[in-house]
């Protein structure tokens, strides 16, 4: 569903790019769905607030490459998960960023409830900071516990990144099909974005999944 052009001003790039989904979970087919267009009458405004938006990687890139500098996704980040999502969407190889926050731990939490359905036969991998609190250990144990009883396959690094480029090269190498951070990093995710996905370094079947 197409969400209406008010509630869409939050977004920095073109809006008609963007859907908004209501489901509580995501249905089975939705990577096969998500690249159907669906469109809401703006005098039908929903009665909730989506779920999570969508747009288009290949839509974004060809905004981005337009512009003299990066700009953000969104100017204010709103509640509701952000997609991003390459060609061919995928769940096959999941690269999860817990950032040892009460915030991290939750937004992953969330994504594993609403996309419960998609993720049963994935292999993912998390990767935490070197050095976290005693008092996270345990919030970081959960996690673990959480994601490999969510996928089929779970590995656990430990790994100081605090760049995206430092994920999305990790990605790239390794094959992931879909990363998992904060909206803390977009900023930093539209410089990637318009560096690295020119010529020859393109890698377009990575999908990005942002939440507060």
């Amino acid at each position: 569903m197409q969400e209406s052009s008010t509630t869409l001003k939050a977004f920095s790039y073109p809006k008609q790019l963007v859907k908004a989904h209501y489901w509580e979970k995501a249905p089975a087919d939705f990577c096969r769905d998500v690249h159907k267009s669906h469109h809401r009458r703006e005098s039908e405004p929903p009665s909730q607030n989506a779920t999570l938006y969508s747009a288009p990687l290949s839509g974004i890139l060809n905004w981005l490459n337009g512009l003299k500098n990066p700009e953000i996704p969104e100017e204010k980040p709103c509640a509701s998960p952000l997609l991003l999502y390459g060609d061919g969407l995928s769940f096959d190889s999941l690269l999860f960023h817990y950032q040892g926050t009460p915030e991290s731990a939750q937004l992953i939490r969330r994504f594993v409830e609403l996309f419960k359905t998609n993720i049963s036969n994935s292999s993912a991998t998390i990767i935490s900071p070197g050095f976290i609190p005693k008092s996270k250990i345990k919030e970081e144990q959960e996690l673990i516990q959480l994601i490999s009883g969510s996928t089929s396959e779970t590995s656990f690094i430990k790994f100081n990144f605090n760049k995206i480029g430092e994920f999305w090269a990790y990605a790239v190498k390794h094959g992931c099909t879909l990363f998992v951070t904060s909206k803390d990093y977009q900023a930093d995710l539209a410089n990637v974005l318009s560096h690295f996905y020119k010529g020859e370094m393109r890698y377009r079947k990575l999908s990005f999944y942002l939440a507060l």
